[in-house]
């Protein structure tokens, strides 16, 4: 598959990318997907959470009522679940919710990915361009000739670049990443995909 290469206004360069089959044209694997981007979120996951039991909650321990001859249940504290106020039976506590997954799974997800935007016609390659400063207004102003302004993508990288990432930091439905961090979440979540020339070459060369 063969992509034009755009400049940043948008115009056709005359230069032609191709698209690696063992990349952008695999069979895309539905369940390595889930399972990357299960991973993903579950790594996001800050697991803090917590809620006293009954050991954890400050009230007193006197005995509420008399054991015997209320009509009631007995009571020995306010601690107790069955009051208000009083510990959560089996209640949230810290955890760690990561796991791991093969790296050869992650491969093929990230693959797989690529492979559907591919298949939708999503993804577009642009000539390796900077700025000289941050500046919202020239990366908006990109994102217009390529008439993209109106959903979400994501722009890859070669390599880190703070005056376009910061360019970009304050548009919603727009981020921007380097060919490292790229994954699939990322690549799922977003509209058009928008490679770098320097970006598309760099990630071909991956395992």
């Amino acid at each position: 598959m063969e992509l034009a290469v755009l400049n940043t206004a948008g115009k056709d360069t005359g230069k032609k990318v191709h698209l690696e089959d063992t990349y952008f044209g695999i069979e895309p694997n539905d369940h390595a997907i889930y399972l990357d981007v299960k991973q993903y979120l579950a790594n996001k996951r800050q697991g803090t959470h917590k809620s006293k039991e009954r050991g954890e909650v400050a009230k007193s321990t006197r005995k509420i009522k008399r054991q015997k001859g209320t009509g009631g249940a007995r009571a020995g504290s306010l601690k107790s679940p069955v009051f208000r106020g009083g510990g959560r039976i089996f209640g949230p506590k810290p955890r760690d919710y990561s796991f791991k997954l093969n790296k050869k799974v992650k491969q093929l997800a990230r693959k797989s990915a690529l492979s559907y935007k591919a298949k939708e016609l999503a993804i577009m390659v642009v000539e390796d361009f900077s700025f000289e400063a941050p500046k919202t207004k020239e990366f908006a102003s990109v994102l217009n000739n390529l008439k993209i302004s109106d959903k979400k993508s994501l722009m890859v990288l070669n390599e880190p670049n703070n005056n376009i990432y910061l360019s970009s930091r304050n548009l919603q439905g727009t981020k921007v990443v380097s060919v490292s961090e790229l994954n699939t979440y990322d690549i799922m979540n977003c509209a058009n995909l928008v490679f770098i020339e320097s970006s598309l070459s760099e990630l071909q060369k991956q395992d």
